[in-house]
């Protein structure tokens, strides 16, 4: 038998840093669309495009689970970074760096919930999954035409 939510207070509190985290990833996807230049401009702007439009589904799944729990979502935004470095295979490694944040907060979510919310137990397994894919996507992105080893450490 499951525990009822005795701590959410802290669930919501992760959840609405995920909210944050995920609204930061729909400006920093959006702005890299805007930064790539070159023959293969179009494919990554539309993958940069794509992943803006998944993450603000990321924020919309947080901010909505705030409100099932009776509580107000944060109007916060996670952190934005400017670092000026514009070539593809940085904004990758930027990209990668701001995914496995994610990774982190879902996991904390998890724990928060394990044993005492079936919902949001799942619901932190499917991200997890989810930004764990766009790490292994990322990572082939990042690898030379050709070569097969990850180049991504764990």
């Amino acid at each position: 038998m499951l525990e009822p939510l005795d701590n959410k207070a802290e669930v919501v509190a992760q959840l609405n840093e995920i909210l944050e985290h995920e609204l930061s990833g729909v400006v920093r996807y959006t702005h890299y669309s805007f930064m790539v230049f070159g023959f293969g401009r179009i494919p990554i702007v539309s993958w940069f495009r794509s992943a803006a439009d998944e993450t603000m589904l990321h924020a919309i799944q947080a901010g909505e689970l705030v409100t099932h729990l009776g509580e107000h979502p944060s109007l916060g935004i996670g952190t934005l970074l400017e670092t000026h470095k514009h070539d593809i295979r940085d904004i990758l490694l930027e990209s990668l760096a701001f995914e496995r944040t994610g990774v982190e907060k879902y996991h904390r979510l998890l724990a928060l919930t394990e044993g005492r919310s079936v919902f949001l137990e799942e619901y932190s397994r499917r991200m997890i999954a989810e930004e764990e894919q766009h790490i292994g996507d990322i990572d082939k992105m990042l690898r030379r035409p050709g070569e097969v080893s990850s180049v991504v450490e764990e």
